[in-house]
């Protein structure tokens, strides 16, 4: 038996044969060639083909997941419809008169070398956007077959070096029971996609396609990050018992469905959902979510070539606001920049994106962007408990500034005779250290507050939380970061307002009962952790917690901290 060890990215262990999901060879030779035209028409077909497999893709992965996902490959098909390059390919055959498979190849190398140079990591991402697309057309040109994981017809294991997000679209959940990959993390999209298809997987073995032949057994440890090739039937029996037990759990945590959220002494917390797009909702109530803690409405922004109507914005939050029921929805104002990027929507390069022109900057200064969602939130809170939140508020004056322009279109709406609720909450987000520190003064003029971990935690740390260099500084149990998130509890509560989380650390099991203790109101959370998180908030005393909590502020290290909660709940 051989093992290896990855990252656990996402819940559940499966067992079977592995699938090995290995690229064909996409060796090009150069060659002369004497008909342009024939060869420029290759590039066309080949382009026709590709275009028509994306669009099946997105629309199966919109059915499947979400529109969040699928606008993957909304991004996958910008750039195969891309004029610069497929004019550069046709260019290149025209002059050096070469095959198109070789013009393909020599234009991609500069385009992948172009994105890879750029300082901002959104763009060096879409390297691998154009190097999966350009793997796609050049297969057709080929003539060979891409490996289409929607055709396995049997129970496997899947086992890749990486997958795409094409390849991950495919997965059928009633075969795939799982993945293992090569490289990839916690926040890889196939990561994401596994915990949104709920199969176990593991990545960042380094050695999977190495180690792993098709027909092996394989175990899948999504639980601890453990991959187990060829086991004897003795581990293979344990890790039988292990599912079962983690199936048992999971059918224990699904009595809670429609209870409470309450700590065992009897405080009452709310457990919220994270979503991209209205297609969410099912997961939210099918896993017991209390409400949307998070709307990411910039996904409805994203994966197309313009920007999304009035109506087409406030059709999304009609219908996420009426799927919930009168429960809370907490929208974010549009949050591009950073790493989110719009085709339609050049933003100068910056040296720093994500400290630059983002967010709620980059809305009150692009006021037509800005007030065409806020009319569409507005005229949708009829419909429901909606909360707005804006993003990235660094000063009270932004947040002043916001709040003038969202008060003016609500007069405007209502002046023109359409209905607006009059309940409407007005929060922020706190992800910058600054406001964190004049969180008093803040409370006194919002609604609510919402602390974003994943930027919060890399702005108080100056670590780049992609950066794999300094990624041990990304630290949510660090002193430094629970003080923060006390002091704007702590604000908030003085002030007779809340305070919800919606970064990954609210749905961390050893980041809960400190949270709990430090007094959070609200947690936020990808669903499938909801139901878990009640189980263990239902165990944990409140009074304990803020023993823990108070003891844990005192802490020198993140080491400390997680430490003590290991030892304090067991």
């Amino acid at each position: 038996m051989i093992q290896l060890t990855g990252i656990a990215a996402s819940d559940g262990i499966a067992i079977a044969k592995a699938y090995r999901l290995v690229q064909p060879d996409l060796t090009v030779s150069q060659k002369v060639i004497s008909d342009v035209e024939a060869e420029q028409k290759r590039v066309d077909d080949a382009l026709a083909q590709s275009i028509e497999e994306l669009t099946g893709i997105q629309q199966l992965t919109r059915e499947k997941l979400g529109e969040e996902e699928a606008a993957i490959f909304g991004a996958h098909l910008l750039v195969a419809n891309d004029p610069e390059l497929v004019g550069a390919m046709k260019q290149k055959i025209a002059e050096a008169m070469v095959n198109a498979e070789y013009a393909l190849t020599e234009v991609v190398k500069s385009f992948v070398a172009l994105f890879e140079s750029m300082d901002n990591e959104y763009m060096r991402e879409r390297a691998a956007d154009i190097k999966d697309v350009s793997n796609r057309i050049l297969a057709h040109l080929l003539g060979v077959h891409i490996p289409n994981p929607s055709n396995i017809q049997e129970q496997v294991i899947v086992v890749a070096d990486d997958l795409t997000p094409s390849e991950t679209a495919q997965l059928n959940r009633d075969f795939v029971l799982g993945f293992t990959t090569n490289i990839g993390g916690r926040t890889s999209h196939s990561a994401i996609m596994a915990r949104s298809l709920e199969i176990p997987a593991v990545v960042g073995t380094g050695t999977a396609t190495t180690t792993i032949q098709d027909g092996d057994i394989v175990i899948v440890d999504g639980l601890t990050g453990n991959v187990l090739v060829n086991p004897d039937e003795e581990v293979v029996a344990a890790y039988r018992q292990k599912a079962t037990e983690f199936a048992a759990q999971q059918e224990e945590w699904a009595k809670l469905l429609n209870e409470k959220t309450l700590s065992s002494d009897g405080t009452q917390v709310e457990l919220v959902a994270n979503i991209g797009s209205p297609n969410d909702l099912d997961g939210v109530l099918r896993h017991g979510g209390e409400g949307v803690g998070l709307y990411r409405t910039e996904f409805l922004y994203m994966g197309r070539d313009n920007l999304p109507t009035e109506d087409e914005q406030f059709i999304a939050y009609k219908t996420v606001l009426e799927g919930m029921d009168g429960k809370p929805v907490v929208i974010r104002t549009l949050d591009i920049g950073g790493d989110k990027h719009l085709p339609y929507l050049p933003l100068p390069e910056e040296m720093n994106p994500f400290l630059g022109h983002r967010a709620i900057r980059l809305c009150l200064d692009r006021q037509d962007i800005f007030r065409t969602q806020l009319r569409a939130l507005l005229r949708a809170s009829n419909y429901g408990n909606l909360k707005i939140m804006f993003p990235m508020i660094a000063t009270l004056q932004e947040f002043r500034s916001a709040k003038a322009i969202l008060l003016e279109e609500k007069a405007n709406l209502l002046a023109a005779g359409e209905a607006v609720s009059e309940t409407i909450e007005i929060g922020i987000m706190v992800e910058i250290p600054s406001t964190a520190v004049m969180a008093d003064t803040f409370a006194k003029e919002v609604d609510f507050f919402s602390i974003g971990t994943n930027d919060l935690i890399q702005y108080t740390m100056a670590a780049d939380r992609m950066n794999e260099k300094v990624s041990y500084l990304y630290q949510p149990y660090n002193p430094a970061i629970l003080r923060l998130v006390k002091m704007v509890i702590d604000a908030s509560h003085k002030e007779g307002k809340w305070t919800g989380m919606c970064g990954e650390m609210a749905g961390d099991e050893h980041a809960v009962p400190l949270l709990l203790g430090l007094g959070l109101d609200e947690f936020s959370m990808s669903a499938t952790s909801i139901l878990k998180t009640r189980s263990l908030i239902k165990r944990l005393s409140k009074v304990d917690m803020q023993a823990l909590a108070t003891e844990a502020l005192q802490l020198a290290t993140a080491d400390e901290v997680l430490e003590k909660v290991k030892q304090i709940v067991k």
